[in-house]
C-alpha cells in the first residue's frame, strides 16, 4: 500500500479509557500497530479540570497512534463515535508522506 492511501490517527484519551480503548483498536489493528503514552495537555479553558489540574495547569491523558488504510478511517472513526459518544476523546487524522523501517 502506497503512503498517499496511510493515514496517521491519533487520538488523546481520559485515562479511564485506556484499556477500553486498547481493546478497541485491537480490533483495528493494521500491520504497524500502534503505541501509547501518557502524556500532559496543556490548554487555557480549564474545560473539565480538577482543581488539582488546574492548578497544575496541565491534564494527564493517554495518547494513541496508529497508522491505519485510508479505507478504514471511516469504520474507526464511526466505531469510536458509537462507543464513545461524550467522553472526550479528541482526535486527529493526518497522511502519511513517508514511512518505513530502519
Amino acid at each position: 500500500m502506497s503512503e498517499a492511501e496511510m493515514l496517521l490517527i491519533t487520538l488523546h484519551v481520559p485515562p479511564a479509557l485506556e484499556e477500553s480503548i486498547v481493546d478497541c483498536l485491537l480490533t483495528f489493528e493494521s500491520e504497524h500497530g500502534f503505541s501509547s503514552s501518557t502524556v500532559y495537555l496543556h490548554d487555557h479553558l480549564n474545560e473539565g479540570l480538577s482543581v488539582a489540574e488546574q492548578v497544575s495547569g496541565r491534564q494527564k491523558k493517554i495518547r494513541f497512534q496508529m497508522i491505519i488504510a485510508k479505507q478504514d478511517e471511516a469504520a474507526l472513526i464511526n466505531k469510536l463515535r458509537d462507543t464513545y459518544s461524550n467522553s472526550g476523546i479528541r482526535y486527529w487524522i493526518t497522511p502519511i508522506l513517508n514511512q518505513g523501517k530502519i
